[in-house]
Formats: C-alpha cells, structure tokens, sequence
C-alpha cells in the first residue's frame, strides 16, 4: 500500500481509508473521582438494611408509599408528588404491596418487606451527591485539589450519611438541586457547540423540575439558579459580536429549557400521581364532591347514577366550599336556638341550622317550587336555574329554610338562619332564597350536582348563605355555625355550596318522604372532571391546608442548626445500647461555619475598595469569587432564611441542604485565600497544613461518630457519654 492505494492484480485502484487497524479508543478517566464515588457508594448503600425496623420519619413516608402501592389517593401538605413516587418506585422494585402497618418507630420489618429496596434510591441519590459535589467545584473554575476537599466534607459527614440511608427525601432533594446547578454550569462554561451544549441546559431544568417536585424547598434553588441564567442571559444580549437573529433564538432555547421545560414537567408529576391514585382513600373528604366523585369507591359508589340537573322536588345534600379542612354539610335538627344567649341578646327561638361534618340524615334538603306546594319532581323534571327563586325544605322536619333580621348566635353582625317555625308572634316567615350558579357558563346554565357551585342568597335581605366556620356551645352540640352575611361582606369560598348527593323525591307523605331519604334513586349518569380542574384543585389544597402543628422532642429552632445545638434520635435498639442519631460532623459544621463568615467579610472589603478604585483582583478572579458566592452563600441563604419565617415543626435535617452549599464554599474560599491573598510561602505553607489537619480532623470526627452513624458497634453508657460532645445533645442509655 502506498499513499493510500491497494495494487490488486497489477492494476490500481483508489480506496479511501476509512479505518486503521488496530482500533484505538482513547479515554480520560479522574481516578479521583472514581475514588470518592466508590467511598460514596460504600458509606451509604453498606449494610442497607440494618437496622431491620421503622426509624424516624420511615413511618411518615412509608404510609404513603403503601397506598400507592394500593392506589390510594391521599393529600401531603408537605410537598409535590414526585418523591413519594421516587420512594414508592423502591418499594415497587423489591415486590412491597403496601401491607404493612407504619404504625410506631421501631416496628420490625417482616421478612415479606425487602428492606433494602426501600431505602435503596435515597441511598443512591445521597452517593451520587459526592461526586456531584466535585464536579461542582471544577465547573466553578476552582482546582482539583479543591474539588477533592469538597467532596471529602460531604463524604465525611456523619449527618448526610444517615439521612441517605433511610427512606427519607433530604438526599433525593439535594440530589437534584446539585445536578440542576452542575448541568448549568457546565453549559455556561462549555466551549462546544453552541447548539449541542444545549442537552445540559436541559438537564439542567428537569432537575429544577425535580427538585421543585420532590419538595417545595426545591423551589428556592430553582429561582437562585433562574436569577444567575438571567444575569448571563443580559449579558449576552449585550454581546455585539452575536447577531439579533442568534441572541433571539439562545434566549428563546433558555427559556425554553429553564422556564416552559420545568412547569410542564411540575405538571406532569401530578399528572402520573393521579393516574396512579384513582382509588377512594383517607384524605378523599378534603377534596370538592366532583374530584371525589371521580375516585373509584368513597362518594363515587353513594353518588353513582344520581341525576345531574338539579329539579323542583329534588332532595340533595348541601357541602360547603369552605369547610376545610374537615367538610360540613348544610344541617338541621328537632332543637331550637335558646330565647337569650349567655351575654343576654335574644334570639328566634326557631329551629337550629347549622353545618354538620359527618353524614347523617338531617343533612338532606327539598328543593321547592314557591309557587307550588309539592314536593316531588314532575314528569318531566324541571330543572332549576341560575337566577330562580326557590325554598329549602328541611327532608326530616319539613322546616322551610329561613332567615330574618336577628342577630346569628356567634357572629351578631351576620343575620341568623333557622328552620321556620309560626309561634304567631307576627315574625313572618322569609324563606326566599336566588340561586346564583357561580361557576356557570352562561346566565341560563342549569344547576348540576357536583359540578355547580352555587350561593343562595337571602331575597329579602340580600344576605348569603355562609359557613362562618365559628363553633356553638353546647346547645348547639358543637356544630358550625350558618349565617347569612350580606354579599361584599363575605369571603367568596364561605358563600359557595355545592349539590353533593342527590335524588328525585316521589313521595309527598312526610312518613314515606323519611323512608325515601334512605334510597337514592338510581338514574345513571356520566359525570367526569378534567385532569386540569383535579391538577388546580389538588395544588391549592396542597398549598392551603395547614395540619396541626404540634410540638416534637426532636423539634428544633433554624439558629440551633447552625452550631449543632440539636440532634435527632432516628432509632433505638430495643434490647441494647445500638442507636442511630442525627448528628453532623461536628469539625466540617465548625470549618463551615467559619467560611462562609470569612467568605462574607472578605466581599465586604473586596466591594468596599473597589468603591474607592481599588482593584486587589483581576476581572477574572473577581468573577469567580462573585460567582462561588453567588451559587454557595446565595445557595445556603435560599434554603436556611425561609425556614426563620415559617410556622411549623421544624427539625435538623430541615437544615442539610442549605449546609450541603457550605461544603463547596469551604475549600473554594481556602484555594482563593491560598492564591490570592498569601503572598508568602511560609503563610501558604501554613495554610496547607491548616487545611490537612481539618480534613485530618474531619476523618477522626467522622470515624468517632460511626456507631451512632451505623447503629454498629454497640457502645457502653461511658462510651455514649463521650460522644455527648454538646450538653443540649440527647443521647440515649437503656435502663438496667
């Protein structure tokens, strides 16, 4: 072969060569980080399953994860869907159907639950932190000398281990934060194609969307992130070396990316969460009587068939729209309101009305027609409008609904409403009431069950009925109390009420209309609600519904975070000493701690000279100091400062990712320190061995705390008593 050409048989023929043998592949591969992974891996995946038992918050997650495994639908107030169904996938791959009781901590696992699998992807994401932590640093611009430090911090901390062991959401949550901040900044600093750098970019949002979705939190780094995408995105738009048309199209692909990217797949995990969960559960009274009735099993089973348009002569169930979180239904009952109240104001004295929250057969109204005087539904039904004037009959009394104007017994400035009752004592009934369609699509829409919500407002006093939501006394057995509250006074959710069961009444005897009460007529009907109707209600729900705060052993203030004030006690043996807590590395908290103080003095006087004129940095150093501050200590003060505003229980691990960015800021602030501020090598020097004996330290302190790391080896109460390092720390020691 000469230049290329094969002699065949004399003659000579042009090949082009398209390979060379042998095949060569050439890779470069960072031992170091396979290093750290592999150490990763081994600190949080080693020995899984042990401890055999429910520890702490397991038995918080775990009840959710067995009703997706049952597809039950309930409600978290405490975030999106996505990592519960992260969770319940585990579960899912190690064969769990749910049927466990997550009743106490500390209940054993039967052998038929596969451990492991439970707590394998927490486990998973709270390794690949680590060496997420180092890639990191480097997209950072820092050495990998820092990178190495940084990943060692988070590799050796005794709290992040335990939180990634257990079926818990702190590892997956930063998980996700870390690879959304890595993927950006690799695109940012990439040097490649500028169209096909744009996979990071992406990646990068659908971790936003992640995280968002995993817990709210997430939704703190997401905006840090969009607010550094946007002072680079400014900056490009001032590059006048880029055309119009190409800033045009590299700012549309990052809103794209960042923006349009992330809230689709937000919406997507509710989508999949739904479709999962199409089964009546416990939380299925906190939903409207439509997304309820769109659950098999629950109200689907009482209200199937019910007609859909509401007639003259249909007795109906009337749910307040305002009744959260517990629902009530529109009630009465054989008790009248006392003659004077205990401050002395009078009242009706007329029949109780009230909002009850269970079901029961008091809680069934009569839909009548004024100017008639049945009480059953005509052939054919006639239906009744937006804009009709109606009467409520009580089904089990036969009381018309009323009101007048006499104070409500709880809220005085609101008119009373009572069951009517003639004492003949010239107060004359006014039991009108104007049925307003508040959802309807247009002025002659038809009242429907379910679907419609409605308020019935007073015609003689143009008041509306509303749930004040106030409690009675004990002549009112406790119930809520109902009043009627003129328009612009009252909240919109308070007035609106909504047909929830439903039939068509035959009977015109009082003893037969009781008997009836307790048969639906079957009439089948097609009644379905949107995926973005069950979407928008279940996030306001989400966000709305505030459980009992109570107050926990554990619980702890966000200012005790940051000194380690406090510490979780996760699980004890029930025989011995064996005990896991929550407790961080207590030298990497301290070098933490005092690097991010060190790093906000040092910016401090950094902009205050270069105020005067100033410059201690070239414009390249001084863009990578802002931008390690921009992502670590604008990264811890997005997830620390909320939780200083917020009104609920609060624990330690509340506070690990916001200390998961101080763990990037450390070495970071170390190197630039090394490299810019020490001019002389013997102060460089010193730094060196400064920074070996933290890690050094960090080692030490980290191999100190394994037994309550690991649960194992058993330690005597003195050896316990020695690792109480902080008074305010609750350590345990079984009794003898």
């Amino acid at each position: 072969m000469q230049n290329g050409r094969f002699k065949v048989n004399g003659s000579t023929k042009e090949a082009s060569v398209m390979l060379q043998l042998p095949l060569l592949v050439t890779a470069q591969v960072d031992l170091v980080l396979l290093l750290v992974s592999a150490f990763a891996f081994w600190t949080r995946l080693g020995h899984l399953s042990y401890p055999n038992a429910v520890v702490f918050d397991e038995v918080y997650y775990g009840q959710f994860v067995s009703l997706y495994m049952r597809r039950v639908f309930f409600v978290d107030d405490s975030g999106p869907p996505l990592g519960h169904m992260i969770l319940a996938l585990g579960a899912y791959l190690g064969g769990f159907d749910g049927n466990f009781a997550w009743n106490r901590i500390g209940a054993e696992y039967p052998s038929s639950v596969s451990v492991y699998s439970l707590r394998l992807l927490p486990a998973l994401c709270g390794a690949l932190c680590v060496p997420l932590v180092y890639l990191l640093t480097l997209e950072l611009r820092f050495s990998h000398v820092s990178a190495l430090s940084a990943a060692l911090l988070l590799l050796l901390d005794n709290s992040f281990i335990v939180q990634s062991r257990f079926m818990l959401l702190e590892s997956v949550l930063i998980f996700f934060m870390l690879l959304a901040f890595f993927s950006y900044l690799h695109f940012h600093n990439s040097t490649s194609s500028p169209w096909s750098k744009y996979g990071w970019l992406l990646l990068s949002g659908t971790s936003c969307a992640a995280a968002v979705g995993v817990k709210y939190m997430g939704l703190f780094s997401y905006v840090l992130l969009l607010g550094m995408a946007s002072l680079h995105m400014w900056t490009l738009i001032g590059e006048r070396s880029v055309s119009h048309l190409n800033v045009f199209v590299h700012c549309v692909c990052r809103v794209v990316c960042l923006v349009v990217v992330p809230v689709l797949l937000y919406v997507f995990w509710f989508y999949v969460h739904l479709s999962l969960l199409n089964r009546s559960g416990p939380h299925d009274q906190l939903m409207s009587s439509a997304f309820q009735a769109s659950l098999q099993g629950g109200l689907s089973r009482i209200t199937q068939g019910q007609p859909l348009d509401v007639a003259y002569g249909s007795q109906v169930t009337l749910r307040s729209s305002a009744a959260q979180p517990i629902p009530c239904w529109l009630h009465s009952h054989k008790a009248n309101y006392p003659i004077r109240y205990e401050n002395g104001r009078g009242s009706s004295h007329q029949q109780q009305v009230t909002c009850y929250p269970f079901k029961d057969v008091n809680n069934w109204w009569i839909i009548k027609d004024p100017s008639k005087q049945q009480l059953v539904v005509s052939s054919p039904p006639r239906p009744v409008r937006h804009g009709d004037f109606i009467q409520l009959v009580h089904g089990m009394t036969s009381r018309l609904l009323n009101s007048h104007d006499v104070a409500a017994p709880m809220t005085p400035h609101a008119q009373e409403v009572s069951g009517y009752i003639d004492f003949n004592v010239s107060m004359l009934a006014q039991d009108l009431w104007k049925v307003e369609v508040s959802n309807r699509e247009s002025d002659s829409e038809v009242w429907k069950t379910i679907l419609s919500e409605v308020r019935l407002v007073h015609v003689n006093t143009s008041a509306a009925l509303k749930l004040s939501g106030t409690s009675l006394p004990d002549w009112g057995f406790h119930q809520l109390e109902v009043v009627a509250e003129k328009l612009f006074k009252a909240h919109s959710s308070s007035l609106r009420w909504t047909v929830e069961e439903h039939r068509f009444g035959t009977s015109e005897q009082q003893r037969e209309r009781e008997a009836e009460l307790h048969s639906p007529t079957q009439i089948d009907v097609d009644r379905k609600i949107s995926f973005w109707a069950k979407f928008l209600e279940l996030q306001w729900k989400m966000l709305t519904v505030k459980q009992e705060n109570t107050e926990h052993k554990y619980s702890s203030a966000p200012l005790e975070w940051i000194t380690m004030e406090t510490n979780i006690a996760y699980w004890l043996h029930p025989n011995n000493n064996a005990q896991i807590h929550l407790i961080g590395n207590p030298v990497s908290w301290g070098l933490a701690n005092l690097c991010l103080l060190s790093y906000q003095l040092l910016a401090a006087v950094y902009v205050l000279r270069r105020r005067r004129g100033l410059k201690d940095l070239p414009d390249g150093v001084w863009h990578q100091f802002v931008c390690l501050g921009c992502v670590c200590v604008g990264g811890w003060l997005v997830n620390f400062v909320p939780f200083l505003l917020m009104e609920k229980t609060l624990f330690l691990y509340h506070y690990l990712p916001a200390h998961c960015y101080l763990y990037l800021l450390s070495p970071a602030l170390l190197e630039h320190a090394h490299t810019h501020l020490l001019r002389r090598e013997t102060h460089q020097r010193a730094l060196r061995m400064f920074i070996f004996a933290g890690l050094f330290s960090v080692f030490l302190a980290y191999r100190n705390f394994c037994p309550l790391t690991y649960g194992n080896p058993v330690l005597s109460d003195n050896e316990l008593q020695v690792l109480k390092w902080r008074d305010t720390w609750d350590i345990l020691y079984r009794r003898r």
